[in-house]
């Protein structure tokens, strides 16, 4: 009885020998660590091209608009004339305040002669020059208007839409048009926050725009300020090698990386 209890005890110790590899053998595949960055993921970011600058300009005061010269899509320089006003009440309350400035400015220089020879109180010599001050407050208000009656660009490029016709009446902060500046077009991507452990300004990419079928080489131009802590990722804008002719602001696109990290 005793060696049969040996045996059963044996073959028990002998079980539990036989199991032992193939635990040690399960957790080893835990371990692996894993990549910085795919190469699937390095080659599916997804970007947009963008214009460096682009604004809506608004009214900057009421009228009926009596020019627009440049219609949709069409470009323009800095400086340019893109909407007129019809400035006729505008011109005429700055040429009524420009006279009522002439007037108070005469009487107070009138009145500093006048104190001279103390024909008149230092009390009239002030509020004189007070009326005078404030006449000219007035003419700065109707010059603001009447600058207001046009509206030039900001800098060159072209019009991306018209928000008004010729001959509509505005009011202030009334949008007017919006443009864009695309003599210099950015790329804008989002990558994994775990790339900017190798992602550096000047980094090569190639990009692929949907709309042209073609690749342009391009560059990391900027790395966001902070991860998005939601999806864990970061923003980034390239630049063209050379900017190409036939690829327009809006365009989508991917942006290949070619040599992944070590």
């Amino acid at each position: 009885m005793t060696r049969k209890g040996w045996l059963l005890v044996g073959g028990s110790i002998l079980g539990a020998w036989l199991s032992m590899p193939i635990l040690i053998a399960t957790a080893g595949t835990k371990s692996d660590p894993k990549p910085t960055s795919s190469a699937a993921e390095l080659s599916t970011i997804r970007g947009v091209v963008k214009a460096t600058a682009q604004a809506t300009l608004a009214s900057q005061v009421q009228g009926r608009i009596s020019q627009l010269p440049f219609k949709e899509g069409q470009r323009f320089k800095k400086g340019a004339l893109l909407v007129a006003f019809d400035c006729s009440k505008y011109d005429a309350e700055l040429a009524s305040v420009q006279a009522e400035h002439r007037g108070k400015k005469k009487t107070y220089e009138n009145n500093l002669r006048l104190a001279e020879h103390q024909a008149v109180g230092e009390l009239e010599v002030e509020v004189s020059q007070a009326d005078a001050d404030k006449a000219f407050a007035a003419v700065k208000v109707a010059q603001v208007n009447v600058n207001g009656c046009t509206v030039r660009a900001p800098f060159q490029g072209r019009v991306v839409k018209m928000i008004v016709n010729e001959h509509e009446n505005v009011f202030p902060n009334d949008q007017l048009l919006s443009l864009l500046d695309d003599s210099l077009l950015e790329i804008e991507l989002i990558l994994p926050s775990k790339s900017l452990a190798w992602l550096k300004v000047g980094t090569p990419f190639d990009y692929a725009v949907d709309e042209t079928g073609l690749r342009y080489p391009a560059a990391v131009q900027d790395i966001g300020a902070n991860v998005d802590p939601a999806s864990q990722t970061v923003k980034v804008k390239g630049l063209f090698r050379t900017q190409p002719d036939n690829v327009l602001a809006g365009m989508s696109g991917t942006a290949s990386f070619a040599e992944l990290p070590r």
